[in-house]
């Protein structure tokens, strides 16, 4: 079976048990504070586990593609380095929401392996819970029965807590687990030592291919269990693991889901997979690599320097790295393998060859600059080693935090010189980088605390923006010092942050009055949580939420206003641009576009006019609420890729022909509300993303009137030209002939000075020296002098000293010869004359400058400059 007829034969089994098939969720996490990448295929269906949202389907199944670059056996550093693991992977599932439990769950994977992939059941294993007397754990004998009807009871082995007891992380969602194992080795190494002593053993040929995950309990915050109202069946599969088993491989990158990858590199790199270690590494790393870096840019996760942007820029940057260590591509290469992951995906993730040039073009644009990086960091290390034997570790940190510069690299370069690097220092500087960053982002976050009853939370806020209420839960949450609440409520008209729109802020007010300040609210797993400072006295009570009306105005202005760019957008870019991004607040709003180029001033113009035309025309918003998705889409509706869509979405428009998109946001009732529409700045963020910022409302009408009162002030300090460009026109002329005679002068004056100081010129032990405080207004002056007195002497050392505007300043030149013959450093110098003026500075070897606070001290570093010839 090929890959493509694997994956399709697991979701047709499902469906036939009437499983529900939803589409794999984007692999950049959004409303999920705890997770920057979706790295299980439980991920999306966290808020049905949690019982934080109703259960639409309680049968699902799905193939979820999902990134991990960190924790046991994934990270970074090792993949491509095995033959099994990767950072992006594809994890199919299938899921029961209180409906069936492990019977069934047992049965069907059975029969899927068996039956419809025909795996050899003599090379099947699989492990159950064996139980953990700490926790209060028995052994799942329930699972071990069930198991028994299909596979001999020696093939059913005992697992630890370690292995089999699988949990979300420290709270939440937990129970056994039943691993299903297969044995790939050969006859001879099968009859040689038994399966059994191989499972979880980290053999590469006897892998987990199926985990079956029984969510039975609640991980309380104090480590406690207590028992899930409903039970739940969480499985997951990896997909590259099962192609091996099913294709008889013994990697994953022989499979026929790297292979095409794998020979494309091997084709342009002119070196046979299979030929040397070392090239064969690269080639996996290249391979595996590329899938996480397109995956993470097409569903909206650009490289950047912070969080997850800078991950995805370090799994990019590993792939560029190989390939030029060890395939020899000195000129970017790894953009082209997007074409061809994107052929080999078309009709399972199609959002990745609807972007396909996208994509290529900003992995083109990060290569090119990493290249650049290389060669940087490749000459700094160069110049570094000259007279080292030990590299040190804060320099090879320096190497790796700021440019960006990978260990293993400079590790690579200081062998082939025969030195070592001081790896315990560099991870001491890097264990410190972590933990400030540990630091910065730790939250300590309590359970929930039950005041009323009802899981359901209902969202008024499209049609109101009072309700009446009453706290469901509420938990604490520190972080970086500061204690805050975060609540739920029955009834809630504030909208929480998403979609690119922040949350609401307001008030809640109890029937006696006390009033208590939302501060955010935001979304977790689909629940809405209000950020409040304080807990109300009477946490029972009745309250009035009441959102700040003139925030939300000016937001949903600032919101609808995006939609009408974006339109306007199309129509003067061009069709191929699409949203990247966008921050929608009171204050401002902000578009990020896929686009190549700057944008002019003559299209920035056509896009306010046509945004203003629409705003003008007071075009009334359609709201269509619980609208298919399907239908939606061939009505012709925006979807923005890298969102979560569900089966029923919202759509907003603003004129059928104009404006149509999916949005959960909120906005206008109609276009005129928005008032008008500036563009204030358009700016590259990244490659081959372009960001717009733009206000209205409320705040154009005062950017505006600031900019009127501002030209008008100028003009009555120009006594009210009729021709104000002219008159600014005029003064700058003038300013600009003064500003030059100004310099004419100060190198006549200079050059004047110069010949004063050639006959105050002294000879100090072989060496013509001058050291002096001279009266010039600007640094570009004594520059000009120094310069002067350094072309028309040799053998010239010399110290200006300068009071510039009651700021000290020393200049230090010393003739190339002196540099060479007798060792002297401006640089060095002017660093330990500046000590007397209370400064700093710095420079070549043979001109230096340095500033300071006491200008007292000039004539004390003037006198003390005699001391570097003697």
């Amino acid at each position: 079976m090929t890959s493509r007829e694997i994956r399709e034969a697991f979701l047709e089994f499902f469906k036939s048990k009437s499983h529900h098939i939803v589409p794999s969720a984007p692999v950049v996490v959004k409303n999920d504070p705890t997770l920057m990448f979706t790295n299980a295929g439980m991920n999306q269906f966290k808020d049905l586990f949690l019982g934080e949202a109703a259960v639409k389907y309680s049968r699902i199944a799905d193939t979820q593609r999902c990134l991990r670059v960190s924790g046991k056996h994934n990270d970074l550093e090792e993949v491509g380095i095995d033959t099994y693991h990767h950072t992006l992977f594809e994890m199919l599932g299938n899921w029961s929401f209180g409906d069936y439990f492990k019977k069934e769950a047992i049965a069907w994977a059975w029969e899927l392996f068996t039956e419809v992939y025909k795996l050899d059941k003599d090379r099947l294993y699989v492990t159950i819970f064996e139980g953990d007397d700490s926790e209060g754990l028995v052994r799942d004998q329930e699972a071990y029965d069930f198991w028994k009807e299909f596979i001999a009871e020696d093939r059913i082995l005992l697992g630890n807590k370690k292995d089999n007891f699988w949990e979300m992380g420290d709270m939440g969602p937990c129970g056994p687990c039943s691993e299903i194992h297969y044995d790939m080795r050969t006859d001879a190494e099968r009859a040689s030592q038994k399966g059994q002593e191989l499972v979880n053993a980290d053999h590469p040929q006897v892998i987990e291919v199926w985990n079956l995950v029984f969510m039975q309990f609640n991980r309380l915050k104090n480590g406690s269990l207590e028992p899930l109202p409903a039970k739940h069946v969480d499985t997951g599969m990896g997909f590259e693991r099962l192609v091996r088993a099913i294709q008889g491989k013994t990697s994953n990158y022989d499979t026929d889901v790297f292979q095409p990858l794998i020979a494309y590199i091997s084709q342009k790199s002119g070196v046979q997979y299979g030929a040397a270690e070392k090239t064969d590494i690269a080639m996996r790393v290249l391979s595996d690599h590329i899938r996480a870096v397109s995956f993470a840019i097409a569903d909206g996760q650009l490289p950047s320097n912070n969080k997850a942007g800078y991950v995805i820029r370090r799994i990019l940057r590993r792939a560029v790295r190989y390939a030029y260590t060890f395939l020899d591509f000195k000129q970017p290469f790894f953009h082209e393998l997007v074409p061809v992951l994107a052929a080999q995906f078309k009709g399972v993730f199609d959002e990745l060859y609807q972007q396909q040039d996208f994509v290529e073009k900003v992995v083109l644009e990060e290569e090119i600059s990493f290249l650049r990086t290389l060669t940087t960091g490749i000459q700094r290390f160069e110049n570094y080693v000259e007279g080292n034997q030990l590299i040190d570790g804060d320099f090879a940190f320096e190497l790796f935090d700021t440019y960006g510069f990978p260990i293993d690299l400079t590790e690579l370069l200081a062998r082939e010189k025969g030195l070592t690097v001081d790896m315990d220092a560099f991870d001491r500087a890097l264990l410190a980088q972590k933990e400030r960053s540990r630091a910065a982002t730790t939250t300590d976050t309590g359970d929930w605390v039950i005041v009323g009853e009802g899981d359901e939370v209902e969202f008024v806020g499209y049609d109101a923006l009072e309700a009446t209420t009453r706290i469901q839960k509420y938990r604490k949450v520190s972080a970086k010092g500061k204690d805050q609440y975060q609540l739920v409520l029955s009834v809630t008209p504030f909208y929480a942050e998403g979609g690119g729109q922040v949350g609401d802020s307001g008030l809640l007010v109890s029937e006696r009055g006390e009033k208590i300040v939302v501060t955010d609210t935001k979304k977790e797993n689909g629940l809405i949580v209000h950020f409040v400072n304080q807990l109300p006295e009477e946490i029972d009570a009745t309250f009035e939420a009441t959102v700040n009306v003139a925030k939300r105005i000016d937001t949903e202005s600032n919101h609808s206003a995006t939609h009408l760019l974006h339109a306007a957008l199309k129509e003067v870019l061009g069709e191929h641009v699409n949203q990247k991004g966008s921050l929608v607040s009171a204050d401002i709003l902000r578009f990020d576009i896929s686009h190549f180029a700057k944008m002019t001033y003559e299209e920035i113009k056509a896009v306010e006019d046509i945004v203003n035309a629409k705003i003008r025309a007071n075009i009334p918003l359609k709201e269509e609420r619980q609208v298919p998705y399907q239908q939606a889409v061939d009505s012709g509706v925006t979807a923005l890729f890298g969102e979560k869509y569900g089966d029923y979405v919202r759509v907003i428009t603003f004129d059928d022909q104009y404006s149509k998109e999916l949005c959960g946001g909120t906005h206008v009732k109609a276009t005129g509300q928005i008032g008008f529409f500036k563009i204030v700045s358009e700016s590259a963020v990244a490659a081959g993303v372009r960001r717009i910022e733009a206000i209205t409302g409320t705040k154009a009408a005062a950017v505006i009137r600031e900019h009127f009162e501002l030209f008008q002030h100028m003009k009555e300090i120009l006594n009210n030209p009729k021709d104000f460009v002219s008159a600014v026109t005029k003064v700058m002329d003038e300013n600009g002939a003064l500003k030059k005679e100004i310099d004419n002068f100060l190198k006549e004056r200079s050059m004047a000075l110069k010949n004063e100081l050639n006959e105050k010129m002294e000879v100090v032990n072989g060496v013509n020296f001058l050291s002096t405080v001279v009266d010039l207004p600007s640094a570009d002056a004594v520059k000009t002098l120094a310069y002067a007195l350094k072309g028309a002497m040799n053998n010239l050392f010399l110290v200006l000293g300068a009071n510039i505007e009651g700021k000290p300043s020393l200049t230090v030149v010393v003739s190339e010869e002196l540099v060479k013959e007798r060792g002297l450093n401006a640089g060095n110098i002017v660093r330990d004359l500046a000590k007397d003026i209370q400064g700093g500075g710095g420079g070549q070897p043979f001109f230096a400058t340095a500033g300071g606070k006491d200008a007292s001290g000039l004539e004390k570093a003037i006198a003390r400059s005699k001391n570097f010839l003697t």
